[in-house]
């Protein structure tokens, strides 16, 4: 074999060697970008480089690897969805208060899956592995807690905020809860009677 040949064949299996590492990344960040949805955006934007949210992310999941997880028994998820649907009904006479009391039940939930409840962030970056595309729900319902604590939050604000919090509560119980909508929103229901006097004039 002639000192040309040689080079060659080194050259194209370095070609080769880095073809094969440049598949290897793109493979891992689209299993990330899959993964993790809106999270792999975020984490890219907080972090210096790429390869530091990417590190991130696969640390996110080794450390998701060592909760312990459990499904909700049926028993439970009815329990849950029930409270859920009392939460909604108790928002038209005290919404703030409400507010709360979603946080806590959503904290609730949260820990009777395997999830730590500790610190905020801390519990964001667990959940994220498996319900990141209901996170920013989360965080948003959380700052409207937050800024109703501080007394600037709206009875509007509220509202939303009880949106946000019923995505990751759904998302956690793993159906929608019986409510759909916060009952400050809901359309009354028509009067049968009311109705039929209408067209009978």
């Amino acid at each position: 074999m002639s000192p040309t040949q040689v080079v060659v064949i080194v050259i194209v299996v370095v070609v080769l060697a880095a073809l094969a590492a440049v598949a290897v990344v793109a493979s891992r960040r689209r299993a990330l970008r899959q993964r993790f949805g809106p999270e792999y955006d975020r984490a890219v934007a907080e972090q210096d480089s790429r390869g530091a949210a990417e590190r991130e992310l696969r640390e996110r999941e080794r450390r998701h690897a060592e909760l312990e997880l459990t499904p909700l028994s049926p028993e439970s998820r009815a329990r849950y969805a029930a409270a859920w649907e009392e939460l909604q009904v108790r928002f038209v006479d005290s919404p703030a208060e409400t507010v709360g009391d979603a946080d806590e039940l959503v904290t609730r939930l949260i820990a009777e899956r395997g999830y730590p409840t500790g610190d905020f962030s801390e519990q964001i970056a667990h959940l994220s592995v498996e319900h990141a595309r209901t996170l920013t729900h989360y965080r948003d319902a959380h700052d409207i807690r937050l800024r109703n604590e501080r007394g600037e939050a709206g009875t509007e604000d509220l509202r939303q905020a009880l949106v946000h919090y019923r995505a990751l509560f759904a998302d956690l119980l793993g159906e929608d809860p019986v409510g759909h909508q916060p009952p400050a929103q809901r359309h009354p229901e028509p009067d049968p009677d009311h109705e039929h006097d209408a067209t009978s004039r």
